[in-house]
């Protein structure tokens, strides 16, 4: 049984949706559990793709092409699954804060975290504070993760945390922020948990501010 498994992570790894997907009927056809398939095939298989992006091995464009490939696998298991959705590590709200408009590596974050097992709320770009106020208390996710890409939006940071603070709510919630002009140091600055320097050190510090790393 231990093939199939293999079979569905080395297909996604490799790009080859169709290895994928008939590994995956073959698994369902033999009656084995759908959050089986989806820990110690998909899951396993991103694992492996967010170590080769981190270790710069794998590329944007092979990353997002192998995340799109999973969520099409998980058509065929997501009914499967019922109520369950299977690995559920926490929530993650994800946003680009206000007066920018990026989302291409929010977006990269967001489906690696989808396929680590994590619960992502997007909230897209242009997310001003008291959206993440209100996002928060409604949504009471694990982590919130900021993510800008202009230095002059950088501020934006520092004011949300500072609203966070203001509203009672920022000992609910741990902060990590990302982004081509963010630093560690400006994180410590403006009072974030952590900072993510690429999308898998995003994942792998989610990881750690949840406890499982």
């Amino acid at each position: 049984m231990d093939a199939i498994y293999e079979n569905i992570a080395e297909g996604l790894i490799e790009g080859n949706i169709e290895d994928v997907k008939k590994s995956i009927q073959k698994a369902v056809n033999e009656v084995v559990a759908a959050g089986e398939i989806l820990d110690r095939g998909l899951l396993a298989g991103m694992e492996v793709i967010g170590q080769r992006f981190k270790d710069g091995d794998m590329f944007i464009p092979e990353v997002i092409h192998r995340a799109k490939i999973m969520h099409g696998a998980m058509e065929i298991l997501s009914p499967l699954l019922g109520n369950k959705e299977g690995k559920n590590l926490g929530k993650i709200l994800m946003g680009t804060v206000k007066g920018d408009m990026h989302d291409i590596g929010k977006n990269l974050v967001c489906i690696m975290l989808k396929g680590s097992g994590f619960n992502v709320v997007d909230l897209g770009i242009d997310v001003d504070s008291q959206q993440w106020v209100n996002a928060i208390k409604e949504n009471n996710p694990d982590i919130s993760g900021m993510s800008t890409l202009l230095t002059t939006t950088m501020p934006q940071i520092g004011e949300t945390i500072k609203a966070l603070k203001e509203a009672d709510i920022l000992d609910q919630v741990k902060v990590m922020i990302g982004g081509a002009p963010v630093t560690e140091d400006f994180a410590k600055e403006c009072g974030a948990d952590a900072y993510g320097s690429n999308a898998a050190k995003a994942v792998e510090k989610t990881k750690e501010l949840v406890g499982i790393a």
